[in-house]
C-alpha cells in the first residue's frame, strides 16, 4: 500500500510547495520497446510521457489517478478485491473524475502498474472471469480463501479441465508427468484434442487460452515452462489476430510490457496454423480481408516477429490471400489433428521424438 500512498504524497507535496502537480510515467507504445537480452523479453524503454495539471486533460487525470488509489487503500485495508468492470462503474459516484469508458480506468491501473513496481493482483484488482483451463497429468494445491485444496487436472476436473485462477502464484506444483505444454486459442480445438485423448497419448498439459490470453493465463503458462522445466508451444488459427495471440505469449504485449518478465514465455514455439499448412494440406480457407491485409503489413514491423520464419511465412500468406482456422483440419476426420498434424509439427519442433 506504500507504493500507491507515496504517489499521493508527491502530489500533495507539489501543491504544497505551490507547484502545479505532475508526474512522469513510461511511455506504452511501439517506438518505446526494446529487447533485453538479459531476459530474451520485450520490455519499456526510458522514454517518459508527462502528466501535468497545467492542462485540463492532465489535471482530470491526475484527479481520477487520486480517487482510484483511495479506492485501492479502502480494498487492500478491507481485505476485498475488485473486477476492473467494477471499478469502472464505482467510479459513476466521483463527479469529475468519473470515467467515461472502462478503457479509461483499465489503463489508469496500468498506469500504477507501472508506477508502483507491481502487480495489480497485489492492489486485490483482478478481470472477469476468463474461462481458461488447464487438462493434464498435473496434480496442483490450490490456496484459498477458506484454506487449501488438491487437485489433479485430468482425474478431478471435467472435461473442460481446471479452471485458471485470478492469481497463479497461489496454485503449488506438487507432481507433474506430462512432458510439454500445448496452448491452444479456441475451446473447440481444446476439446478435441481432450476427447481424443492427445494428453495421454502424447504426455501433455492441454491449456486452453480462450483467444486472447488473459495474463493470469499467461503467468501460468511461464511458470510450468520455468520452473517445470516445461516446453511450451502455441496451436492458434492461421490468421494475423491469432498470430499476435502466439506473440502476446512468448513475448509479451506492449500493452503489459512493464510485466513481460513475470508473464512472458520466450521459448514458446508457435505449432500453427501457418500460412504454409494451407497450401501443405490444401485445408479450407478465407480470403483475406482489408483489415487482415493491413495487419499482416503491420506484422511484418513488429519487432516480435524479426525471426526469418515469420517474415517468409506472412509474406507467403500475403501472396495466396487466405487465411484459415485450427478446426479446418477436420477436412481429413476428427483425429486428423491429433494422429497427424501435431504429431508432425510437434516432431518437426523437436519437442516429441519418435
Amino acid at each position: 500500500m506504500m507504493e500507491l500512498l507515496r504517489i499521493v504524497e508527491d502530489i500533495y507535496n507539489q501543491m504544497k510547495d505551490g507547484k502545479i502537480p505532475e508526474i512522469r510515467i513510461t511511455k506504452r507504445t511501439k517506438k518505446n520497446i526494446e529487447f533485453d537480452e538479459r531476459s530474451e523479453v520485450w520490455v519499456y524503454g526510458e522514454k517518459k510521457s508527462l502528466r501535468s495539471a497545467k492542462t485540463l486533460k492532465g489535471a482530470y487525470q491526475l484527479l481520477r489517478m487520486v480517487y482510484v488509489i483511495g479506492f485501492l487503500k479502502e480494498l487492500l485495508e478491507q481485505n476485498r478485491s475488485s473486477t476492473l468492470r467494477e471499478l469502472y462503474y464505482i467510479s459513476e459516484n466521483w463527479g469529475f473524475a468519473k470515467f467515461k469508458e472502462q478503457i479509461e480506468s483499465d489503463r489508469l491501473i496500468e498506469d500504477l502498474e507501472i508506477l508502483t513496481g507491481l502487480q495489480r493482483e497485489f492492489f486485490n484488482v483482478r478481470p472477469e472471469e476468463d474461462g481458461a483451463t488447464v487438462f493434464g497429468d498435473i496434480r496442483i494445491r490450490e490456496r484459498m480463501r477458506r484454506g487449501e485444496r488438491i487437485i489433479h487436472c485430468r482425474d478431478d476436473v471435467g472435461e473442460a479441465g481446471y479452471q485458471i485462477p485470478t492469481n497463479v502464484d497461489r496454485i503449488e506444483f506438487l507432481d507433474c508427468n506430462a512432458d510439454f505444454v500445448i496452448a491452444i486459442e479456441t475451446g473447440g480445438m481444446r476439446d478435441r484434442l481432450v476427447e481424443n485423448g492427445f494428453d495421454e497419448e502424447c504426455n501433455a498439459i492441454i491449456v486452453h487460452l480462450k483467444g486472447q490470453p488473459a495474463r493470469s493465463t499467461r503467468r501460468l503458462l511461464r511458470r510450468l515452462n520455468t520452473e517445470l522445466g516445461l516446453p511450451v508451444v502455441v496451436f492458434t488459427d492461421g490468421d494475423p489476430w491469432s498470430y499476435r495471440i502466439y506473440a502476446s505469449v512468448a513475448y509479451g504485449s506492449i500493452k503489459s510490457a512493464h510485466l513481460s518478465e513475470y508473464l512472458a514465455t520466450p521459448s514458446a514455439l508457435f505449432v500453427g496454423i501457418r500460412p504454409s499448412d494451407i497450401l501443405k494440406y490444401d485445408l479450407p480457407s478465407d480470403k483475406l480481408t482489408d483489415e487482415d491485409v493491413k495487419a499482416l503489413n503491420s506484422i511484418l514491423s513488429d519487432p516480435r516477429f524479426n525471426k526469418d520464419f515469420w517474415k517468409e511465412e506472412i509474406n507467403l500468406q500475403l501472396k495466396i490471400g487466405k487465411k484459415s482456422e485450427q478446426q479446418a483440419l477436420a477436412k481429413y476426420g476428427l483425429g486428423f489433428v491429433t494422429d497427424v498434424y501435431l504429431p508432425e509439427r510437434l516432431t518437426e519442433l523437436g519437442v516429441l521424438r519418435r
